[in-house]
């Protein structure tokens, strides 16, 4: 694991693009809550988008949505932009896209201006995040 001190990006092409890696190798972590005012994590990488049909259908439910900046940080304690589940305040489950598996990744490191590069696999396998296609092409 590294944390790398980076200028501040206005989008997270410019974050790649500062780090030197293509936007796919940086994995946007999306708090997605549940109905039942439950959240959940969602590793996306950088050039795709989150899947609804796709997520709701591997957690099981009916509905799912971003909540609103507020709660994204009263259920994580992280600001939108440096979201990550390392630290988070609470422990939500996390569902990673199946295109991250076997990569070195750029990721929110809990803080503006800074990125973490870590193993995928060994993110996964620390938080017992469940693998899935949960991410369609992006636009």
């Amino acid at each position: 694991m590294e944390i790398r001190e980076r200028p501040a990006a206005r989008s997270l092409v410019e974050a790649a693009e500062i780090l030197g890696i293509p936007p796919a190798g940086i994995v946007k972590t999306l708090v997605v809550k549940r109905s039942d005012d439950t959240y959940l994590f969602a590793l996306i990488p950088g050039d795709r988008a989150i899947s609804w049909p796709k997520l709701r259908a591997v957690v099981g439910v009916n509905k799912l949505q971003l909540p609103d900046p507020d709660r994204a940080f009263a259920a994580t304690g992280y600001e939108r932009g440096t979201i990550v589940p390392i630290g988070s305040t609470h422990d939500w489950p996390v569902y990673a896209d199946e295109q991250i598996v076997g990569r070195r990744i750029a990721m929110g490191a809990g803080a503006h201006g800074f990125s973490l590069f870590v193993e995928a696999d060994d993110l996964i396998a620390a938080y017992g995040a469940t693998v899935a296609d949960i991410s369609q092409e992006a636009g």
